[in-house]
């Protein structure tokens, strides 16, 4: 009889301690910097469909929330510690429903105004696409890799894109975000290249390097 009683508490305690996990686990899904990847995501379609229906000055209004909103998940996420793997998975895959938008809406409301300098945002897209490639290619989705590199290309290309569908085309940020942006998924490449499994949130190449020297 003691025996069975020390099994029942030792099951009790067992069960305890998954509930615990599993509770842990809700709360860091669910948290500020998640929602607003998970916005990203869910009003994709919505955003989809302004560009479609070609109501460029709606977009522009949603475009930017979801740029801000791009902003405010890393920003919360490192200053609140709520930077989570699956966080990061999130993250990448709304930037991606974000850039996917961001194309589609440049080729169908600004193309004239980009087109004579369209070949600079086509060796980024031919950079951008070959770095998602070798990434789907090599661990089968995408990983989050989050570099410094491409975070400063989110703030720049998202700088330009509100600039562009609110107030006009200029020159020198888009030269600016787009070299910027192609030095980036440059380095992505190579990281994506050495890394042997997925890694997140990996900073640059520089540390790479670094860790793999010790």
């Amino acid at each position: 009889m003691v025996h069975c009683n020390g099994l029942f508490k030792q099951n009790t305690i067992k069960l305890q301690e998954y509930n615990f996990t599993l509770a842990a686990t809700a709360e860091r899904f669910w948290t500020i910097p998640n929602i607003l990847s998970l916005y990203r995501i869910v009003i994709f379609p919505f955003i989809l469909l302004l560009i479609l229906s070609g109501k460029e000055n709606l977009f522009a209004v949603f475009i930017t929330i979801s740029l801000l909103t791009d902003f405010l998940d890393g920003l919360i996420a490192r200053t609140f510690k709520m930077q989570t793997n699956i966080g990061a998975k999130l993250d990448s895959w709304a930037d991606l429903g974000t850039y996917i938008l961001a194309f589609l809406a440049i080729g169908l409301f600004k193309w004239q105004e980009i087109k004579p300098h369209s070949l600079l945002l086509y060796i980024f897209t031919v950079a951008m696409v070959s770095s998602y490639a070798l990434v789907f290619v090599k661990f089968k989705g995408l990983i989050g890799l989050h570099t410094y590199m491409f975070k400063v290309t989110g703030y720049l290309q998202g700088t330009f894109i509100v600039i562009l569908f609110l107030a006009g085309f200029y020159l020198l940020p888009y030269y600016i975000c787009l070299t910027w942006g192609i030095l980036a998924c440059i380095e992505e490449i190579i990281i994506i290249s050495i890394l042997k499994e997925p890694k997140m949130n990996v900073r640059g190449l520089y540390w790479i390097l670094k860790s793999k020297k010790r």
